[in-house]
């Protein structure tokens, strides 16, 4: 069973943006704001170089990564072809306009970088 912890509320996250949550371990994790107010979450490091997907541009339901454009799918978080490579992505919920992660697989991520 997940256990959810509360980040923020949807409007807290700049529409067409992004807002960071900082670990000590594993990379921090960038949670992202569509313009219909979709929310994702993504490990903040492009596949490609490491380019911190937050400072990214949103359009859809991608990101750009600021360092080199390349186009990352905030669904699955796979870059785009004919670029390759995929970046971790974390179970995001929304309700009543709280933004929640699941903290089991924000943990599960820092031992698996460890």
């Amino acid at each position: 069973m997940a256990t959810w912890k509360t980040l923020c509320r949807v409007e807290d996250i700049p529409k067409l943006g992004a807002r960071r949550v900082r670990r000590a371990e594993g990379g921090d994790i960038a949670v992202f704001r569509t313009a219909e107010d979709r929310v994702f979450a993504l490990l903040d490091r492009c596949p490609h170089q490491g380019g911190p997907l937050s400072q990214g541009i949103v359009f859809g339901d991608s990101v750009a990564c600021p360092l080199h454009n390349w186009t990352i799918g905030l669904k699955d978080g796979c870059a785009r072809a004919p670029d390759a490579g995929c970046v971790q992505r974390f179970s995001v919920k929304v309700e009543d306009g709280a933004v929640a992660l699941d903290l089991d697989e924000v943990h599960a991520g820092v031992r698996a970088a460890a």
